[in-house]
């Protein structure tokens, strides 16, 4: 069964930043209808780096917004003014990101830029690749994060 068809394409330092789990909103230039599990790709990589749940797409912020909100897209005050200006208003609300235990290589087809559609070999080995990752503790077993909850 296919669980990753999927993956957006992140720069540094924001994958990174997506990964450890400092950063829940990646902000782009328009909003998207896709909802669920996905790849993430490190840009220029060539490689699937970690998985997240795309958990929704809200409305462009108006510049006080977008102020307001830097705990969640972590653009530093001195960059928000150029974010803005290029577009970048569109939150994609990630949840539960995590780096895969070895990246994934992908088959990346020209043209595509923000989302990559993975083949079934890319597919099968992130799955491996996550079921090989160590196990939750049971105390963590069945508890959603803050965001998984607020978008319920």
């Amino acid at each position: 069964m296919r669980v990753f068809e999927r993956a957006i394409v992140i720069d540094e330092p924001w994958v990174s930043r997506v990964l450890r789990g400092d950063k829940a909103w990646e902000m782009r230039s328009k909003p998207t209808r896709h909802r669920g599990l996905l790849g993430i790709i490190r840009k220029g990589s060539g490689q699937v780096v970690g998985t997240a749940l795309l958990l929704d797409s809200l409305q462009a912020l108006s510049r006080p917004e977008f102020t307001r909100h830097e705990a969640e897209h972590r653009i530093p005050g001195a960059e928000q003014d150029d974010a803005f200006r290029r577009g970048w208003r569109f939150p994609w609300v990630l949840a539960e990101a995590r780096a895969l235990p070895r990246p994934v290589q992908f088959s990346h087809r020209s043209g595509q830029v923000i989302w990559v559609r993975l083949d079934d070999d890319a597919d099968l080995a992130i799955q491996s690749a996550l079921q090989t990752t160590k196990a939750e503790p049971e105390s963590d077993k069945g508890r959603e994060s803050p965001a998984v909850r607020e978008h319920r």
